[in-house]
C-alpha cells in the first residue's frame, strides 16, 4: 500500500462568536489521534461528537491563552484534560484495554521556555495522566515517573485520583474482544492489526510571551502486553518543545516514533538546518518505514504562530486557533 501524506488547512468550523476573538499572537494546535478513520463507518451523530469534543478543548485552552497571564503550559493543560475527559479519544476515559484487560495510561508535558519536562508511564488510578506529568515538572526534581510510584506522587500533590473502572468502556472492551479473536485466529502472539487503530491526545501552544508548550497523552495500543509503553510520554519521540525551535506532539505506532526520535528529530531540522516547519515535519515523516494504513500524524507549532498538521493515515482528528481567533477542526485526509 502506497503511503500518502497530508499537510493541509484545517476546515472552519462556524463559530462566529469565537471567530470574532483575537487573541494577541496566540496559536494552539490539537490533535485526537491519528489511524483508520473509516468516513463510511462515522455516523453525523458520531462526526459531530468529536467535533463538538475538539471544538471544547479548544476553547479551554485560547481562554488561558487570552489571559494576561495565561501561558501555553496552561493551555496544552487544559486542552488535554478535556480530551482525556472524553470517552471518544483514546486517553483517560476513553483508554484502549491491553491484553489483561487493564487501562495503562501515558503522558508528558514539555515547555519550550527552558525545556523542563514531566512524564508518567503506566499508571492506572489519575484521572488525568497529563496533570500529572506537569506535577513531576514543577514539583519534583525528577522528569519520568512510572507505575505505583507515579500514582503515589500524584496522589501527595492533591491530583485527582480514581478507580481503574473509571476509565472502563463498553466501546473499547468490544475492541479488545475482538482483537483478541483476530489474534487467536492467527495464531501470533501479538495483533498487529491493532496497529491501524492509533490513538492519542496531544497539544502544543504558543503564549503571548512568545513561549511554546507541547503536551500528549495516551492509552497506549489495544492488546498490547502488559507495561509497554510508546512514544507518547517519551520527550524527544512524541513530545517536545524549544522556543528556539518549535513544539511538537505525535501520534502513531510509537515503537517507529521512539525509534527515529521523530518530534527531536523535527525540532533539528528547523533549529539547526533552518528548514521550514512543514518541510521539516514532511521529512521526518517521511523517513518512517511504511507502514499498512500509515504511521502516523504530527502537529507542531512554531513562535512565529506557523502551525503544521501532517499524517500519513487516512485521517487525524485535528484542531486549531490561528493568530486572528479562527478556530477550524478537520477529521478526514480533505
Amino acid at each position: 500500500m502506497t503511503r500518502s501524506l497530508y499537510i493541509l488547512p484545517l476546515l472552519p468550523l462556524l463559530s462566529p462568536a469565537l471567530c470574532a476573538q483575537e487573541a494577541a499572537g496566540v496559536v494552539l494546535v490539537i490533535h485526537g489521534g491519528a489511524g483508520a478513520i473509516d468516513r463510511k463507518k462515522m455516523t453525523p451523530a458520531l462526526e459531530q461528537q468529536y467535533r463538538a469534543d475538539l471544538e471544547k478543548a479548544l476553547r479551554a485552552g485560547h481562554a488561558i491563552l487570552q489571559r494576561a497571564d495565561g501561558t501555553s503550559l496552561d493551555a496544552v493543560e487544559a486542552a488535554i484534560k478535556v480530551l482525556e475527559d472524553s470517552p471518544l479519544f483514546n486517553a483517560g476515559k476513553g483508554a484502549v484495554f491491553n491484553r489483561e484487560g487493564r487501562n495503562e495510561l501515558n503522558a508528558s508535558i514539555m515547555d519550550g521556555k527552558d525545556r523542563r519536562a514531566g512524564a508518567v508511564a503506566g499508571v492506572a488510578r489519575i484521572k488525568n495522566p497529563i496533570s500529572a506529568a506537569r506535577a513531576v515538572m514543577d514539583k519534583s526534581p525528577h522528569v519520568f515517573l512510572i507505575g505505583a510510584g507515579a500514582e503515589r506522587f500524584a496522589a501527595e500533590q492533591g491530583l485527582e485520583m480514581v478507580s481503574p473502572l473509571y476509565f472502563w468502556t463498553e466501546r473499547r472492551w468490544q475492541e479488545l474482544l475482538k482483537a483478541e479473536e483476530r489474534a487467536k485466529k492467527k495464531d501470533v502472539r501479538d495483533d498487529s492489526e491493532s496497529l491501524r487503530y492509533l490513538g492519542t491526545v496531544g497539544a502544543v501552544a504558543l503564549d503571548r510571551a512568545g513561549n511554546l508548550a507541547a503536551g500528549t497523552s495516551t492509552g497506549g495500543l489495544t492488546y498490547v502486553r502488559a507495561g509497554r509503553v510508546g512514544d507518547s510520554p517519551i520527550i524527544g519521540a512524541g513530545t517536545y518543545a524549544e522556543n528556539e525551535a518549535c513544539a511538537v506532539s505525535c501520534t502513531g505506532h510509537g515503537e517507529l516514533f521512539m525509534r527515529h526520535i521523530v518530534a527531536a528529530d523535527i525540532a533539528a531540522r528547523v533549529k539547526y538546518r533552518k528548514d521550514a516547519l512543514g518541510q521539516a515535519t514532511r521529512a521526518a515523516l517521511d523517513a518512517l518505514p511504511k507502514e499498512p494504513g500509515g504511521a502516523g500524524g504530527i502537529i507542531a507549532l512554531d513562535r512565529q504562530g506557523n502551525a503544521v498538521t501532517a499524517f500519513s493515515t487516512n485521517g487525524m482528528y485535528r484542531g486549531t486557533i490561528t493568530r486572528d481567533g479562527k478556530i477550524s477542526i478537520a477529521i478526514y485526509a480533505e
